[in-house]
């Protein structure tokens, strides 16, 4: 082979090499590209996923916490209504013992009660009715 040849040869092999290196170079290019494009769609999908999972847990977190105040609200409500019950028994018991004093001072003092008034009332009524029976005849 002549010097021509071989160099002819040399340069089609250079250009033959020269073109699979461009060919693996696109190949490891799309490669990439694909592999971005795959991550970018299981990216999403998997964010759309952990988005349906949170939403779950925060329907489950706002049914526990509703449970809990419901139930907090009914012990308050039960815990009320016996505070309120012993509070209007206790002031009972302070009214009618406020009452007996005021009374006993009242009759100490000679100022007749209620109970007296209505008795007197009760016997003016009768005298006015007897004074009228007379009266008439």
């Amino acid at each position: 082979m002549t010097k021509a040849a071989v160099k002819k040869v040399a340069e089609t092999q250079d250009a033959t090499v020269l073109t699979d290196v461009k060919a693996y170079a696109r190949q490891i290019w799309l490669a990439g590209l694909g592999a971005y494009a795959k991550a970018g769609k299981e990216g999403l999908d998997y964010f759309k996923g952990l988005v349906t999972e949170g939403e779950g847990v925060e329907k489950q977190g706002k049914e526990l916490v509703a449970e809990q105040v419901e139930a907090a609200n009914s012990k308050f409500d039960s815990v009320k209504n016996n505070v309120k019950t012993q509070a209007q028994a206790k002031l009972d018991v302070v009214e009618k013992a406020f009452d007996e004093r005021v009374s006993a001072a009242l009759g100490r003092l000679s100022i007749p009660s209620k109970k007296d008034v209505a008795e007197l009332s009760s016997k003016i009524d009768e005298l006015s009715a007897a004074i009228k029976k007379l009266s008439a005849k």
